[in-house]
């Protein structure tokens, strides 16, 4: 459970959104339902990783707007400590920071001939390499943390839901027309909100 964030943000009072967008805006939102209803349970999650968003409603609704953003305040402050960069402006002529460094490569003596037969000899085919594995690693990268997105979300908010189990195994089998038919009972909300982020992690899949 996170107390910021710097993405946007959807509410779900029980079954129904109730807002999205921002987190103050939100907050005021929720902020109002649970004044006229002060039995309501509002969950708030970060639209990108599905993280509960904690929200703390007590006071008016100024001071909920002012404790958010004086953690979000201590947040930044955290992310960039006074003093970082001394090091960085004190450092001397050399090598730029992105530069070329050398390091010793050991390989066997097919995969030399190989690479030296490459275009722009063998540092260029080695960077493209380095390069190409980097992509592929950071789109595995992004498809399993969207996959844990939109689970975190589906425990949460369609545990109870039919079809929840047969659903959540056609979604990580990557059957989205499946994972369709089998949510199409859920509550419209969560389903409507589970299938966004369920597309996110199985569209890349689809592409390939």
């Amino acid at each position: 459970m996170s107390t910021i964030t710097p993405h946007a943000v959807i509410a779900f009072a029980g079954a129904h959104r109730i807002a999205s967008g921002q987190l103050a805006l939100v907050a005021l939102k929720a902020k109002e339902l649970l004044d006229r209803n002060d039995a309501a349970t509002v969950l708030i999650f970060d639209d990108i990783t599905s993280e509960q968003v904690e929200v703390d409603f007590r006071g008016s609704a100024e001071q909920v707007l002012q404790r958010l953003s004086a953690t979000a305040a201590a947040a930044v402050a955290a992310e960039h400590p006074a003093g970082a960069n001394v090091q960085e402006t004190a450092r001397g002529p050399g090598r730029p920071k992105l530069g070329v460094v050398g390091r010793e490569v050991t390989l066997l003596p097919r995969h030399w001939d190989w690479l030296n037969q490459q275009s722009g000899g063998a540092s260029v085919a080695l960077r493209k390499l380095v390069e190409e594995a980097k992509r592929r690693g950071e789109e595995r990268d992004l498809v399993r943390k969207a996959q844990e997105s939109a689970y975190r979300f589906m425990s949460a908010m369609a545990g109870n839901q039919v079809n929840f189990e047969e659903a959540t195994r056609a979604f990580f089998a990557g059957d989205q027309l499946r994972f369709e038919e089998l949510s199409e009972p859920w509550e419209i909300d969560i389903r409507d909100h589970a299938r966004t982020l369920a597309a996110r992690a199985l569209a890349p899949a689809s592409a390939e």
